[in-house]
């Protein structure tokens, strides 16, 4: 049965000469795709064109979607939303490519979750259009723990420590795997504010790697 369904591109893998592979975030959760002869130059299926399958491109498909463990099969595809500087921009697109490696590894199940399709969408589009973006990285990975099920507690001001193994601010110091002083500065710097508050934080390049760090 065919569905028309919404779905980000997150990575493609060439399989054979003129085959894909493509990982997709949809509606519906986690799906794969088999694309037959789209890296042809015969290839005459206007409908599904490489150029759609860019890394985080918006997508509306025409879908079939087998038992679990088969590859899914597209009849058409469209952009409905295009996007102007993500794969033009040398820096939005290493971004790009590096969150969609965090988004493939991290995005296993295929279950449904349209709260998570939603940020995921806004949020580049909200990189496409902005010019300010140095942090973003950091923000969406944090926004993302909300949708994974270990967002940390709000931060208060008495908090020194945070116990990276549970995921929490904490009064006590934890016995291992924690961090404190500057760097848990850092991590509360980011907390309860939306991607346009971005540009009021400024980070040094070793802060801002740190802070990836700890995210990670």
């Amino acid at each position: 049965m065919l569905i028309s369904i919404k779905a980000i591109v997150l990575s493609s893998v060439k399989f054979q000469d003129n085959n894909l592979i493509v990982k997709c975030y949809t509606e519906q959760g986690i799906k794969s795709y088999f694309l037959k002869g789209v890296l042809s130059n015969k290839s005459k299926n206007k409908k599904l064109q490489l150029a759609y399958f860019q890394k985080f491109s918006l997508l509306e498909l025409i879908a079939k979607h087998n038992t679990k463990g088969k590859l899914n099969y597209i009849k058409e595809a469209r952009i409905y939303h295009s996007f102007h500087s993500i794969h033009t921009n040398i820096y939005k697109s290493a971004i790009a490519l590096f969150l969609s490696e965090i988004l493939t590894s991290v995005l296993k199940e295929e279950e449904k979750n349209i709260l998570l399709y939603t940020y995921i969408e806004k949020a580049f589009i909200w990189l496409d259009k902005n010019e300010k973006i140095s942090n973003f990285h950091l923000l969406f990975l944090l926004n993302l723990t909300k949708y994974l099920g270990f967002y940390p507690n709000i931060p208060q001001k008495t908090d020194l420590f945070f116990n990276l193994k549970e995921g929490i601010f904490t009064k006590s110091k934890p016995i291992s795997n924690y961090i404190s002083d500057k760097k848990i500065t850092l991590l509360k710097s980011v907390f309860g504010i939306n991607f346009d508050a971005l540009n009021k934080i400024t980070f040094s390049r070793l802060e801002r790697q740190e802070l990836l760090q700890i995210l990670i």
